[in-house]
């Protein structure tokens, strides 16, 4: 009878463990993020479950736990490589999806993947916060100073929190529920996310296939083979529509920028300035399809100058993204987006304008449509459907010489 006791008191004991934690000793991880490997050593830290209803009191009990599981130097690990390989704050949360994703795997607990994501970047030094909605939806926010345009978002104490899950979820309607923020307020720094991305990794060259474009310039063909980046897309599936400045700035991989870069410098030196930004022009008009973005992608997105050049097909945010890298790299000249209410077009600063001039800030622009119209514009000239619009400048750029 006392065996039987302790038998059953011992299985009651193992199910109670499983419910909440369960060491993992001696056994090594390792997060692949695009060519590089970074160990994750079992023996340093605990595993903590998490199968319950979600609630406030769950998760903070979840947190208290994490706290005690030995987490720091994964932390510090995770934190060295970005400080070290310059990741931006979007770039970094990708690192830690995928390292959410190799100890607490998505599709064995949504929940719980979640859980560690938050944990990581809080513990990061990001002032990350969580959300339920209808006693099931988890939602993830961070604290972000930038303009974000097509997730949800909620301001507490002067802050504006931003949702970085919301994808998985498709259509919340928040009118007929509004998520409830957990207490949990961990005590660490609390520090911005940033949307911007000045720096790409280097991709391994297994991420890269060859593109060919053709398009025409006064009766010739100009026939161009470089390299895309495929993982690229992957990289910013999720990424949010943002100021223009955020995406417009975003560099092109290494290896894409210089099997095509120099390639278009040399194409243009022999060829005075504007004839030069003219090419550009016809560059960016007629070597990929048109297509908007609804019927593309189902909703808004706007592509960086390098996804511009992965996908065949773009609208006018894209190609106006595409044309102010290659005269920035090419050329390094003043220019100004121009928003009109369903269009964006782009103009250059010259030394002397050509044709009817935009006036901004006291200098001329002249407009350079990087998207095909009814009319075949040059330099200087505006759609005669925009003429009568009116615009804001989205974005200028000034370069530093």
């Amino acid at each position: 009878m006392n065996w039987c006791l302790k038998i059953l008191g011992l299985l009651m004991s193992l199910q109670f463990c499983s419910m909440y934690s369960y060491a993992i000793p001696n056994k090594d991880f390792a997060v692949v993020f695009f060519g590089d490997t970074l160990p994750i050593t079992g023996h340093q830290w605990q595993f903590i479950d998490f199968d319950e209803p979600i609630s406030d009191q769950a998760i903070s009990s979840f947190y208290h736990r994490m706290e005690a599981s030995g987490f720091d130097h994964l932390v510090t690990t995770l934190v060295e490589y970005k400080n070290q390989h310059q990741l931006s704050d979007w770039l970094y949360y990708q690192l830690l999806r995928k390292t959410a994703e190799v100890i607490s795997p998505k599709s064995l607990g949504y929940n719980r993947y979640t859980l560690y994501k938050w944990y990581l970047l809080v513990r990061s030094g990001y002032d990350a916060t969580l959300a339920i909605r209808k006693e099931t939806q988890l939602l993830f926010y961070v604290y972000s100073l930038e303009n974000v345009y097509d997730i949800p978002l909620f301001h507490r104490a002067g802050r504006q929190y931003v949702c970085l899950n919301y994808h998985d979820f498709g259509q919340i309607d928040f009118k007929e529920e509004e998520p409830v923020e957990i207490s949990t307020r961990p005590g660490f720094k609390q520090n911005s996310f940033s949307y911007k991305v000045s720096h790409l990794p280097n991709f391994p060259d297994k991420s890269y296939r060859t593109k060919a474009l053709v398009f025409e310039y006064k009766n010739r063909a100009y026939h161009f083979n470089f390299l895309v980046n495929q993982e690229l897309s992957k990289l910013f599936n999720n990424y949010p529509v943002v100021d223009y400045e955020s995406y417009l700035n975003i560099p092109l991989s290494s290896k894409t920028y210089e099997s095509l870069i120099p390639e278009l410098k040399m194409a243009v030196a022999s060829m005075k300035q504007k004839q030069g930004i003219e090419y550009l022009m016809q560059f960016t008009r007629s070597a990929f399809a048109y297509e908007t973005d609804q019927d593309n992608f189902g909703k808004e997105k706007r592509l960086s100058p390098e996804l511009t050049l992965f996908y065949e097909r773009s609208d006018c945010d894209d190609r106006v993204a595409l044309f102010y890298y290659l005269v920035k790299e090419i050329y390094n000249l003043p220019m100004i987006v121009l928003l009109y209410p369903e269009h964006v077009t782009i103009a250059v600063k010259f030394d002397k304008p050509v044709g009817k001039p935009i006036i901004y800030k006291g200098s001329a622009y002249s407009v350079c449509e990087p998207t095909m119209q009814p009319e075949a514009l040059r330099i200087g000239q505006l759609s005669a459907a925009l003429q009568n619009q009116t615009y804001e400048v989205a974005y200028s750029y000034s370069p530093s010489y």
